[in-house]
């Protein structure tokens, strides 16, 4: 199954994923066939559900804190920060101008 490149750009987009290269591609349309099989279920009768434990208590666990004030240690793991705050995307990554994926998709 083919991916449309208005799909790809809108992915893109939503997981902050360059899909430039033919294995993002090809992971992707596996992805999609994998998910695919979910429409061969027969879900007739079947009402949703809220959750798979729906029918069961949840337990609580106690909250113990083991380990803290690492704060240091955790930010310089960071390639960009701003005060003690890890800068993330989407500002990171450059994504291609849609006429450069045509061409890329029509190759794959």
């Amino acid at each position: 199954q083919k991916v449309s490149v208005e799909v790809l750009d809108h992915l893109e987009h939503l997981a902050l994923v360059d899909f430039r290269d033919a294995e993002g591609v090809e992971r992707l349309q596996k992805a999609i066939q994998f998910a695919d099989q979910l429409h061969e279920v027969n879900t007739d009768g079947v009402e949703p559900m809220d959750s798979v434990l729906e029918d069961r208590c949840l337990y609580l666990r106690e909250d113990d804190v083991t380990e803290g004030n690492c704060t240091k240690e955790l930010l310089e793991n960071a390639r960009e920060k701003v005060e003690e705050y890890f800068v993330a995307p989407p500002g990171n990554i450059p994504l291609p101008k849609l006429e450069e994926r045509e061409t890329f998709l029509q190759g794959s």
